[in-house]
């Protein structure tokens, strides 16, 4: 299975043996701009330029929850790599921590002076790296 995220406010779960869409997952606003599977495949996480993210189950299609909190765009979304937080980036200069299982914001990391583009969990799941427009990296500690 893999997931893509489109400009149509949708995300669509595909069988890549067959080629063929399993489900369309909508409920954005505005494009997706990124999408994740956590470590097992069982869920699917998306950021949207309508200012969240929202988490679905990937054999079901279900909505789980959304994550808001963020102020404009979420460029980019990922899983840790145990599949209990979510990380997203955005356009409001902070990257924020989230519980999958509720959509409450857990964390909030900031410093940058820029909108973050890039985030991500080191492979043990307790730090993180963010890359923002201020031509910076940070690291974090989680």
């Amino acid at each position: 299975m893999c997931v893509s995220g489109s400009i149509d406010q949708t995300c669509k779960l595909w069988d890549v043996r067959l080629g063929k869409c399993l489900e369309t997952l909508s409920g954005h606003d505005d494009e997706v701009l990124d999408v994740a599977f956590n470590c097992v495949g069982s869920l699917v996480a998306t950021a949207s330029a309508d200012g969240t993210s929202r988490v679905y189950e990937t054999k079901t299609g279900k909505f789980v929850c959304a994550l808001r909190g963020h102020d404009g765009e979420i460029s980019k979304v990922s899983f840790n790599p145990q599949g209990t937080r979510i990380l997203t980036g955005g356009i409001d200069k902070t990257a924020r921590l989230w519980n999958p299982d509720d959509g409450e914001c857990t964390q909030i990391l900031e410093g940058h002076s820029d909108e973050i583009f890039s985030c991500s969990f080191n492979y043990q799941g307790d730090t993180i790296i963010t890359g923002a427009k201020d031509n910076t990296c940070k690291i974090w500690k989680c």
